[in-house]
């Protein structure tokens, strides 16, 4: 399993941008069965909002519904937030938010974290996909 970081929503229905295509292969394959994929739903209010600064409410409401529904999503515990507290603490480039999804992704044993954001890769024990690297190709032949 996979946990999708707002990035990968927010790039496979954006306009024009190199990672566009990279992103809605994830998701196609996602949808298809080659690969178990999740998210939280703090990650679906996320990209709600990122939407909204482009797009309609509307749209933006209308999309985060449908990944709602495409994507198992995951629960975040209060084990999830203290690990979180903790890597934001200890991983300086690494916001809060995103802290607590990867504490969620590694107490739940995810086999990697896909996302955009950099900041990840200094994350101990995480396993971390730049959807732009080669990796992500890999992940979805598995």
């Amino acid at each position: 399993m996979i946990v999708l970081d707002t990035t990968v929503l927010t790039y496979a229905v954006g306009s024009d941008h190199p990672l566009r295509e990279p992103c809605r292969r994830l998701l196609a394959a996602h949808g298809d069965g080659r690969v178990a994929a999740t998210t939280t739903i703090e990650v679906i209010q996320e990209f709600a909002h990122v939407r909204a600064r482009r797009r309609s409410r509307s749209d933006a409401v209308m999309l985060a519904r449908y990944y709602a529904v495409a994507l198992p999503l995951l629960t975040t515990l209060p084990d999830d937030l203290e690990l979180g507290l903790a890597l934001y603490e200890r991983v300086p480039a690494l916001g809060a938010f995103d802290a607590v999804l990867a504490a969620v992704a590694l107490n739940r044993g995810a086999s990697a974290l896909v996302s955009a954001d950099r900041a990840f890769a200094g994350v101990p024990h995480l396993q971390w996909i730049d959807p732009a690297s080669p990796a992500l190709a890999h992940l979805i032949e598995q």
